[in-house]
């Protein structure tokens, strides 16, 4: 005899029903989510003041060292400490102004520039990163959600099956084990739907924390998702990627930024200027009447110790090379990640499409021909249940590749820095905040 389990189905259908009523609250669109972390992810916000950090460092190092002023009592008897006893007695200012020699402040500001220009494309990259999250935890909420509607609608279809059998038992026609075996499958299928609902509240908190949400935070999917119209080839993508990526701007400052350190170390072999500019004041009371006096001069370090700037030529070819290797590296790793996503995303693609339009409909086919059998007892039990159990894996299975397609999908767009579906990224921008 059927005992249902009311406890268990009241609790989750109450779960679910307050999954829905919360979520018809909030129906963003994919592209609203996306630009939402964007202002509010607190990775791209930690990222962005990083890149502005470095920006400030570029008027720092491209400006002239503050002139110094110096005031000097010169020249007094220590007898008398008087100013009218001697001619050379005087108070003196002097200032005076450093100059690198030409074209060291540009360098530095290149150095500079380039190191600033490494974290903006960082800033960049991880704008892309936490699109590709989002959308990720997206595309799982959604294969979750219409997992959880194919656990519901069997669930009905198989306490259907369960009152047939039930029916059939009672008046001879149908076997105790017959309904007992039913009652296994439903009792898998309330299984089931308990291990989808856990999955979905972590692919949930996973989005809301991207978002910088209460993890809580309820939100619903729509009904179906779009598709590529046309896919571009393998080739094309990995071209793309090298032009569009901000990492790869990123490997190119990190070249450009040690050679910047190569010029300077090369303008460290020449010396650097300091003018100055001086005025004595005199007493009056002296012989001469105490006409003032004005000097000036240029001091020059001498840059003889070249075993130091040898090493630091030496350090900027390393880091030149070191630099390069790395691009050729993240090159290959691009083009790799590029091909498996790639790959992916075909394979799932075709997975889909075959589900979709040849093994779901023909499934259901079978099950509804399967029901209409055995309900005048022209199959066996055993034959309907397998046949409901097949529908059921067939619909779960293509919105398994579904979901996969267009992880695949997001996955490719975050490494080519292209958008294959859906609208670009909103423009981040070129200069740091006031």
């Amino acid at each position: 005899m059927y005992i249902p389990i009311k406890p268990l189905i009241v609790l989750i259908g109450a779960v679910l029903s307050l999954f829905a009523s919360d979520a018809r609250a909030d129906k963003p669109t994919l592209e609203q989510l996306v630009d939402e972390a964007l202002q509010n992810n607190s990775e791209i916000a930690a990222a962005r003041a990083v890149w502005e950090q470095f920006e400030y460092k570029i008027p720092q190092v491209n400006s002239l060292d503050d002139p110094m002023l110096s005031f000097a009592f010169s020249n007094y008897p220590t007898d008398t400490y008087s100013s009218d006893d001697f001619p050379m007695t005087g108070n003196e200012f002097r200032i005076a102004q450093k100059f690198p020699f030409p074209g060291k402040l540009n360098a530095r500001e290149d150095l500079a520039r380039e190191k600033a220009a490494w974290y903006q494309a960082v800033y960049l990259e991880t704008r892309y990163k936490i699109a590709r999250n989002v959308k990720d935890a997206w595309y799982r909420l959604y294969f979750q959600d219409r997992a959880i509607g194919v656990v519901e609608r069997n669930l009905t279809l198989i306490d259907q099956v369960i009152s047939l059998t039930e029916t059939r038992y009672e008046v001879g026609q149908g076997l105790q084990q017959d309904v007992l075996k039913a009652h296994v499958e439903r009792s898998r299928l309330l299984e089931k739907l308990i291990s989808l609902s856990q999955q979905r509240e972590a692919a949930l908190a996973d989005l809301n924390k991207q978002l910088n949400r209460r993890t809580s935070t309820p939100l619903t999917t729509p009904e179906d998702l779009d598709w590529l119209d046309s896919e571009p080839s393998l080739e094309d993508l990995q071209a793309a990627a090298e032009h569009e990526r901000p990492i790869y701007h990123a490997y190119r400052s990190l070249v450009n930024r040690f050679r910047a350190e190569r010029r300077l170390a090369e303008l460290d072999y020449k010396p650097d200027f300091t003018l100055w500019a001086g005025y004595r004041f005199r007493d009056d009371n002296l012989p001469d009447g105490g006409r003032d006096f004005v000097s000036a001069g240029i001091s020059v370090n001498l840059p003889i110790y070249r075993a130091k700037r040898d090493a630091a030529a030496a350090e900027a070819d390393a880091g030149i090379r070191t630099a390069q290797r790395q691009l050729d590296d993240f090159r290959n790793q691009v083009d790799f990640k590029i091909h498996e996503s790639f790959s992916q995303m075909e394979q799932s693609r075709e997975q889909a499409r075959l589900y979709r339009d040849g093994l779901v409909p023909q499934a259901t086919q079978n099950f509804n021909a399967a029901m209409s059998a055995y309900q005048v007892g022209k199959v066996e039990f055993l034959s309907l249940l397998d046949a409901l159990m097949r529908l059921y894996n067939y619909e779960i299975d293509y919105y398994r590749f579904q979901s996969q397609y267009l992880r695949s999908v997001a996955n490719l767009e975050a490494e080519t820095g292209l958008f294959l579906l859906g609208e670009e990224l909103p423009a981040a921008e070129s200069k740091p905040a006031e």
